[in-house]
């Protein structure tokens, strides 16, 4: 069996920042970036053009932002800033270890995560109480380019699990994004109906099937 698991809202909670742009600005001027004055504004403004589906590191939007304003910063400068801004303390939902467990007793397991910050869904993994050699694949957006519900996330973690995406089931809170897994031909479990602390008995029950 391969099971993936949405990362954020499913196996681990993350409080986001009030205000990302001002986040992204405190971190910038921390590493002696100039922010310029209508900065939200410039934050708040499409700055590159997305193909449905595609994932754009939000670091490539911060970096574009500044440039429309003729503020210079190298890349690394910016990826860390975006990262820091981004980097607040995780908590590890209820069940979500022995959910984790039972799926790795009975073949591969991955995260699919939709997460446009490079190194964000690393971060908050090691900051959980996972045991991060459960997973045998990590699949953010930000890396594979692809956002849930696009078909193409779903084939992309099934990929690196070596398996076919109609092996794949996969485990979410959000109906829009983790439950257009069906559409992938995987098999989608919500939340909303198999709470983490029910998933190993469901996973008993679908491999009985």
């Amino acid at each position: 069996m391969v099971v993936s698991f949405d990362l954020f809202g499913t196996l681990v909670t993350v409080e986001r920042p009030d205000d990302p742009a001002e986040a992204v600005a405190h971190e910038l001027r921390e590493r002696g970036v100039t922010i310029p004055d209508d900065w939200a504004r410039a934050y708040r403004e499409p700055q590159v053009a997305v193909d449905p589906g595609r994932e754009t590191p939000l670091s490539e939007h911060v970096s574009a932002a500044l440039e429309s304003r003729d503020v210079d910063a190298d890349d690394a400068t910016v990826r860390a800033a975006v990262l820091a801004a981004f980097d607040r303390p995780v908590a590890t939902r209820e069940g979500a270890e022995a959910a984790v467990d039972a799926a790795a007793r009975h073949g591969t397991v991955g995260v699919l995560s939709n997460c446009s910050v490079t190194g964000l869904v690393e971060r908050a993994l090691d900051q959980s109480t996972i045991d991060p050699e459960r997973f045998d694949a990590v699949v953010a957006s930000v890396d594979s380019g692809w956002r849930k519900p696009d078909p193409r996330a779903f084939e992309a973690v099934a990929g690196a699990l070596d398996a076919p995406v109609e092996r794949l089931v996969h485990v979410g809170d959000d109906p829009a994004t983790d439950g257009a897994a069906s559409e992938a031909g995987a098999t989608p479990l919500l939340l909303s109906d198999v709470p983490l602390r029910d998933f190993p008995a469901e996973l008993e029950a679908i491999r009985s099937r």
